[in-house]
């Protein structure tokens, strides 16, 4: 095994931990707070988490077993058409799809509530994002259904994973050239579309927003003459960090979108007419940065966020708290000067209640 697989396998491993347990993390958050359950937006990103953690269960340990082969067929992919690789292949055609088709509804959902902040919650409501859910499922399912009917699904030695590959040993043919131009631009191309347009909205909305709050700083600051030197410059400051949030957010929004998907689909294009001029380690490495957008989706779109934070902050706390109750019981037990609960249960058992009308008795 080569150093470029080794690195491969060593960061599919780090994609499959860290994908299980944050998606884990987010799904226990949205059980144990309501407060994240009541928005719509929340079934978005369910939606997105089932996906992920479909993917870090199914597609991740196929493809770690490829590159662990050296790129040959794992036993599940026999002949590159056994029953695992074809599951695997549609699921991996479905789960791709939907999860593209989830972050643009999640852009979609963040342009609405900040240009229409006052009816967002007249606009969308539980059963339109359901609505939305479901054209996201059947949109997949169709290109899913498609390639598995036209045996376009198996083991791809390329991608070292069951997907999508061509059925003909000698070129690619016409219908699925079709096939993968058209998936790959009503699935990616039309979501950062729909991202790249609903966020950088947002951004001028965002920005006017801050110009006019800036405007009513600075006259705030000027009709304060006698302010102190130091809290003017904490507005200041606080002026530019609201300036580069907003920034940030939709930067890290479009930019993990980009920097995972992106490779895979050019890829995925330069194949359909120069197969031969692919390397097999990018292959398998533009493939991990799919997988890796698994792994960072809990915290683009939910762990970092204050209701999250904020859920598993009192949720560590609990476990925490009865671990060391559960600890210190015990030796509260063996050492009855350090429980209080058992000094007053034994002066209390000790003590003689004293009838009305009964004699002091003489050791008293």
């Amino acid at each position: 095994m080569h150093a470029a697989d080794l690195a491969c396998v060593a960061l599919l491993l780090a994609i499959i931990a860290v994908s299980l347990l944050s998606n884990l993390l987010v799904l226990i958050c949205f059980v144990n707070n309501p407060e994240i359950r009541k928005h719509a937006p929340a079934l978005f990103i369910l939606n997105l988490t089932f996906c992920n953690l479909l993917q870090s269960v199914s597609n991740m340990p196929l493809t770690l077993a490829g590159v662990l082969t050296s790129g040959q067929q794992p036993r599940g992919a026999a002949g590159g058409g056994g029953g695992v690789c074809q599951t695997v292949g549609f699921l991996d055609t479905f789960l791709t799809t939907n999860s593209m088709l989830t972050m643009a509804a999640l852009s979609i959902d963040r342009w609405v509530a900040v240009v229409f902040p006052l009816s967002y919650h007249s606009r969308v409501r539980h059963r339109d994002a359901v609505a939305a859910l479901g054209y996201t499922w059947a949109h997949s399912l169709c290109f899913s259904a498609a390639a598995s009917c036209r045996s376009w699904v198996g083991y791809h030695h390329l991608y070292a994973s069951c997907t999508l590959r061509c059925a003909k040993a000698k070129g690619v043919g016409l219908h699925y050239i079709v096939f993968t131009v058209t998936l790959h631009a009503l699935s990616f191309l039309l979501a950062l579309v729909a991202m790249c347009v609903t966020y950088l909205k947002v951004l001028r909305v965002a920005r006017f927003h801050c110009k006019r709050i800036d405007v009513i700083t600075m006259q705030t600051l000027l009709l304060l003459v006698d302010i102190h030197p130091s809290v003017r410059q904490k507005c200041l400051d606080e002026q530019k960090r609201r300036r580069q949030r907003s920034i940030n957010k939709i930067s890290t929004f479009i930019g993990t979108f980009v920097i995972c998907f992106t490779p895979y689909v050019v890829t995925r294009m330069i194949e359909l007419f120069s197969p031969n001029h692919i390397n097999a380690q990018w292959g398998v490495l533009s493939k991990c940065l799919v997988y890796s957008k698994a792994a960072s989706d809990p915290f683009v779109y939910s762990l970092l966020r204050h209701q999250y934070r904020k859920t598993y902050c009192l949720l560590a706390r609990k476990i925490l708290g009865r671990s060391r109750r559960d600890s210190f019981s015990p030796a509260l037990k063996a050492n009855p000067r350090r429980n209080p609960n058992s000094q007053n249960t034994a002066n209390t058992s000790g003590d003689h209640v004293q009838e009305p009308g009964s004699k002091p008795s003489l050791g008293h």
